[in-house]
Parts: structure tokens; C-alpha cells; sequence
């Protein structure tokens, strides 16, 4: 086991900053060095707005966005089309979604895709109460904006079956080309769906 080289406190802040995605020991131990050096304008700011978040942030009882207030802004917006229900696998996705300002329609997050594999059955996510606000008569429509993987696919196909009862249109992204993507460097799996969903010009 190698030896600390710092005192139990900044030992402590790098193995928490470890736990965050996309940083290992490495980057931990360079991003604590970084808010030690910068401690008065960015470390003391963070813990608290750290400790802030800690205190407010909550999970919204409708759609399972993140927000300070329950229900989220989202559900909340009197312009959301309520006739609209975009359903994706996590917050991050609904994030993206708002992004691209593509539409203005209500979401509900599952919490994740079902996975077999790795014992994620559908009483782990939020499924349920999907189908639940899928039956309300004001819901004519129900989007299903998860991931292209088996995973993705497997919870479409599943929450399809479910939602045949509603009296709703299910649809889902359309998987294919991106918007400036060269054919040569697409993988085989995304040109047969793009060629699949060929529309008329």
C-alpha cells in the first residue's frame, strides 16, 4: 500500500473526488491539488454551493427530474405540451433533451434500463408509474427517447407491450446517420437502421 503523502484531510478529499466518473487516483490527486491552490475563489465557493445542493436538491414525485422544488420546473411549466410524455433512462438524458430544445413536451425518467445481466428488473425502475400517467386522458403520446443498445431496445420493446392498454401513440428515436456524419465512418449496425428508416424526400 503506498504511503500517504499528505495529512488525513487531503488524503479524504482525493479518495472522494476518486468516486466521481471520469476521475481516478490521478486526476483526483491533481484536481484536490487544484482547489487547495485555488482555495478562496473556487474550493470555498464549491463546498458551498456542495452543501446548498445537499440541502435543496430533491427528486421530483411526477416525472423523477432533479430540481430544487417538487414538482421540477418542468412539470411545473404551464407552456409543456401535457398531450406529451418523453421517456428517458436517466436526468442526464433529460438534460440533453433541453438542450436541443427539439420539443416542449413533460418527461419521466425510469432510472435506468432494464438489464438482466446486471439484475435490473422492471420493479428497479419507475415503470410503473409510467403506465400510470400514460392513462390519463389528457396523454395522447408517449416518446421513448432511450438508448440505441440492447439494454435501450429491450425496455422499449417491454414498455410497448405495457402501454398497449393506453389509449396513446407510442413512438422512439429514430436511430440512423447523424446530422453531418460521413457513411465511411459509420459502424454497420447504424447504416442498416438508417437505412431501414429511409423517409421519402
Amino acid at each position: 500500500m503506498p504511503k500517504a503523502v499528505a495529512g488525513p484531510e487531503i488524503e479524504r478529499l482525493i479518495q472522494l473526488l476518486a468516486r466521481l466518473p471520469g476521475l481516478g487516483p490521478r486526476s483526483a490527486r491533481r484536481a484536490a491539488l487544484f482547489l487547495i491552490k485555488k482555495r478562496e475563489p473556487l474550493m470555498a465557493p464549491l463546498a458551498g454551493a456542495l452543501q446548498t445542493a445537499l440541502e435543496t436538491i430533491t427528486v421530483c414525485n411526477t416525472c423523477g427530474n432533479v430540481d430544487s422544488q417538487n414538482p421540477c420546473t418542468v412539470c411545473s411549466d404551464p407552456r409543456r405540451d401535457d398531450n406529451v410524455i418523453i421517456v428517458v433512462a436517466d436526468v442526464a438524458d433529460l438534460w440533453a433533451l433541453e438542450r436541443a430544445t427539439a420539443v416542449n413536451a413533460k418527461y419521466h425518467v425510469l432510472g435506468g434500463t432494464l438489464s438482466p445481466l446486471d439484475g435490473v428488473g422492471p420493479d428497479d425502475l419507475t415503470i410503473g408509474a409510467l403506465v400510470e400517467r400514460a392513462h390519463a386522458p389528457e396523454v395522447t403520446e408517449v416518446i421513448l427517447a432511450l438508448n440505441a443498445t440492447v439494454d435501450g431496445q429491450t425496455t422499449v420493446h417491454y414498455i410497448t407491450d405495457l402501454l398497449h392498454s393506453a389509449n396513446v401513440k407510442v413512438t422512439r428515436l429514430a436511430h440512423g446517420v447523424p446530422v453531418g456524419g460521413e457513411l465511411d465512418y459509420l459502424d454497420e449496425g447504424t447504416l442498416a437502421a438508417a437505412m431501414r428508416q429511409r423517409t421519402q424526400i
